[in-house]
């Protein structure tokens, strides 16, 4: 087996030829990937949020499904249901869109908030309990989010339970000038990016590269400094929510993750604040005040991360 690193690499190339110039979103939805957690994609319209889950989908031998989300979707849509087998008199249980490994739920804050609330134990226990039944899902297990953040009408934002269970934020963002013409030349040819895209990792390669990230040695100065950090977004005035223990584990969780692409089997502090804003970023609730100034969640954690001391021994 290639090293994690090295897998990663590969990954990065082969979502690469349909994803132009956005490394750094491909990368931190793999680390998301390999720490066990799940990517909320977030910006404007037609940048290839989509073609982003999609390309990782493809490049991963394990089974993947899109769901759709649009007013009218169920939370049995998502979980699936028991009916009665006429033949036999049993109930049995009817698999829903989130039995499988990859899961690409797009343009999820234009359903119901009882459907988003259907991914909340799916999300955190990857499972699904229908009628008292407790089903398992598949592994390695993963959702990819979509959504839109500048959409108001006939959409309903995620609530902050919710956001919490997702590991990371990710934006593509427009392309440079240089690298939409590489997407054009791409696009307008007889085949489709997306097409030429092969597997080029398996279920099984995943499970032994996120059991080797729980392996890498968090010294207790690093732990330290992320509980520092956590603790400074949570007494911060410009925030009424701050980071939770859930987001302080995913970050110590992205250290290691960055730890072991890089080769090492410890965590600097310099993992910790590569991970800094996209772990903790998406979960900040801004103050009244706060927004009234138009100040952003990401240049007050910023703030944060420059004036808290770093620790030198490790």
């Amino acid at each position: 087996m290639l090293h994690p690193g090295q897998m990663i690499l590969s990954l990065q190339r082969n979502i690469g030829k349909a994803v132009v110039g956005k490394e750094e979103a491909v990368e931190y939805a793999l680390i998301a990937l390999l720490c066990k957690g799940h990517v909320l994609i977030e910006d404007v319209p037609g940048v290839g949020k989509t073609t982003l889950a999609s390309a990782l989908a493809k490049s991963l031998d394990c089974s993947f499904r899109r769901i759709q989300f649009t007013p009218d979707l169920m939370p049995s849509d998502v979980t699936g249901f028991t009916l009665v087998n006429f033949k036999t008199g049993e109930m049995e249980y009817k698999e829903g869109a989130v039995m499988s490994q990859i899961i690409l739920a797009d343009e999820i804050n234009r359903t119901s908030p009882k459907t988003q609330s259907a991914l909340l134990e799916v999300m955190e226990e990857h499972q699904v309990t229908v009628d008292g039944i407790t089903h398992q899902l598949p592994q390695p297990f993963i959702v990819l989010a979509t959504q839109n953040p500048g959409e108001f009408v006939g959409t309903y934002p995620l609530p902050e339970a919710q956001v919490d269970r997702f590991f990371l934020r990710v934006s593509i963002g427009y392309p440079t000038v240089e690298q939409e013409m590489d997407v054009l030349e791409r696009y307008s040819g007889s085949v489709p990016p997306m097409e030429t895209i092969e597997p080029v990792c398996t279920a099984q390669d995943i499970l032994m590269m996120q059991d080797q990230v729980t392996r890498v040695y968090c010294s207790p100065e690093v732990r330290a400094y992320v509980a520092t950090l956590a603790a400074a977004t949570r007494n911060d005035p410009s925030f009424t929510l701050g980071a939770s223990t859930r987001a302080a584990i995913a970050l110590i969780r992205g250290g290691q993750a960055c730890a072991l692409l890089d080769e090492r089997d410890f965590v600097l502090p310099e993992d910790v604040q590569h991970m800094f804003l996209p772990v903790l970023g998406h979960r900040m609730v801004l103050s009244p005040e706060a927004k009234m100034k138009g100040v952003q969640a990401e240049q007050i954690l910023l703030k944060i991360l420059q004036s808290t001391p770093v620790p030198v021994k490790l």
